[in-house]
């Protein structure tokens, strides 16, 4: 189903020719005899045919669920019955974001339900082309704070590391759409270089995600190359790998892929279900195979409008990742990118999700629930409030049932800086006390926003003394 292979309906098998898609350095999958299709286009029965056609050694060979997304609205039709008005209109959106969809992925959609969660995550719709007052192209200022293309520095001890601009599938909810999928290509040699030279000569930054793009669309060689030059840097002490792709493409986490992730613990990973739909047996055993490896998972979900705005949906969900052993670690507001104003709640429906779940499930399977920043803020915790009232002998507080109750404060309620912590205090970095530290710790009597108007006419009545 890749546009550099166009094949007719009947000849579904993308053949070993197509590998436009795939990581540099992978080989495509061994030719196979072109077995014909009997059911027509549209039909429900398209992608299981599609699969017994190509076999299950294709099928279950992830460079060749690459090569073969789905990119086109011909493409889609032979999988899911789209009238003439929807394929103008899948057109017609497929200019803000590039549509690519696996057709493993695509065996998760019900073609029978328009509201279907995976279908709306998968398939552009028209409402992407409307652009809302409060949209933004880089809402998060991941380009304003990146010293060197493909990495961003916000926190004074973490990194971004933009290794690729190619995924498995291209989420309709995308944060980073204005650059995801524009090459399906891994940054350049010198790129990297670059963004290596930077992170081993700012020796705060201890811990590194790897993302995109999806990192996880890498030759296992070209990946490797990347863990290993962070882990030779000193001060890197945590590496991170962010990816979809367990979710969309879990055939592609190998043996020999775990094997080769294994030696450069510590490691951890973080992944994005975003519906129980998404819970497969394959999706399962990818991450098992991760888990076995010694690598911890957690997961952070996206809070999407119609699609997993509910929180028996996020209760169902977190319960089955913890089976899986995958820890529920964050949930997401929808950002302000353009075009995907659509997708986006309103903020108290994720403090209703998280007051739902408190109390109510395992706390491992209770998320902190956040809202990235506009402006490169950072990530901002928006929880329930269960402190109700305090004095400096009583805090006064309620639990997930609405009882309240009264915790006592101790007689001496004042704690002291002694031995190793003192010790630690002294050592740690300026850009540690930022913010609200500097109050705690006594180096600032007030933080004022820039640009504040009484700052203006003090800095008028200098200059006029002057």
């Amino acid at each position: 189903m890749s546009s550099t292979a166009k094949r007719s309906a009947k000849e579904p098998n993308r053949g070993p020719e197509a590998s436009k898609d795939l990581p540099e350095g992978e080989k495509p999958p061994s030719s196979r005899t072109k077995t014909p299709l009997l059911h027509e286009p549209g039909r429900a029965g398209y992608i299981p045919a599609l699969r017994s056609a190509v076999g299950e050694e294709h099928w279950n060979d992830w460079r060749w669920q690459l090569q073969s997304r789905i990119t086109t609205a011909e493409e889609l039709g032979r999988v899911l019955p789209l009238s003439r008005s929807e394929s103008v209109t899948l057109r017609k959106s497929l200019n803000t974001l590039r549509m690519a969809i696996t057709p493993y992925y695509a065996s998760l959609i019900d073609g029978k339900d328009p509201q279907c969660p995976i279908r709306k995550q998968a398939i552009p719709s028209l409402q992407e082309t409307l652009i809302a007052p409060s949209d933004l192209l880089d809402p998060l200022h991941e380009d304003v704070d990146s010293p060197v293309p493909g990495l961003t520095h916000r926190y004074p001890d973490r990194c971004i590391l933009l290794v690729t601009d190619q995924c498995g599938m291209y989420c309709r909810h995308c944060t980073r759409r204005r650059f995801a999928g524009q090459n399906d290509q891994a940054r350049s040699p010198e790129q990297i270089d670059a963004c290596m030279d930077y992170i081993a000569r700012t020796p705060e930054i201890r811990d590194v995600l790897v993302t995109g793009g999806d990192p996880l669309t890498l030759s296992d060689d070209r990946l490797e190359a990347v863990l290993s030059r962070l882990r030779a840097i000193p001060t890197v002490e945590i590496i991170r790998i962010g990816t979809r792709i367990p979710v969309v493409l879990p055939m592609r986490i190998t043996g020999e892929l775990c094997a080769m992730l294994k030696k450069y613990h510590p490691l951890w990973i973080n992944v994005q279900f975003n519906h129980p739909k998404e819970l497969t047996p394959e999706a399962a055993g990818a991450c098992a195979m991760l888990a076995d490896a010694g690598i911890p998972l957690g997961n952070q979900s996206v809070l999407l409008k119609g699609i997993n705005d509910c929180p028996y949906i996020f209760r169902d969900l977190n319960r089955r990742l913890l089976g899986m052993r995958v820890r529920p670690y964050y949930i997401y507001q929808c950002d302000l990118s353009r075009g995907i104003e659509h997708f986006r709640t309103a903020i108290g429906k994720g403090v209703e999700i998280i007051e739902y779940l408190r109390g109510h499930t395992s706390g491992l399977a209770v998320p902190t629930f956040v809202v990235d920043a506009p402006g490169g803020g950072g990530k901002i915790p928006v929880m329930p409030n269960y402190v109700l009232s305090s004095s400096d002998r009583k805090t006064v507080l309620r639990n997930f049932e609405g009882v309240l109750c009264v915790y006592s404060e101790p007689e001496d309620n004042r704690s002291r800086c002694l031995g190793s912590c003192k010790e630690l205090c002294r050592r740690s970095a300026p850009e540690d006390r930022e913010g609200i530290p500097r109050l705690f710790e006594g180096n600032a009597l007030s933080i004022e926003p820039k640009e504040l108007h009484r700052d203006r006419r003090r800095t008028k009545w200098r200059r006029d003394g002057e």
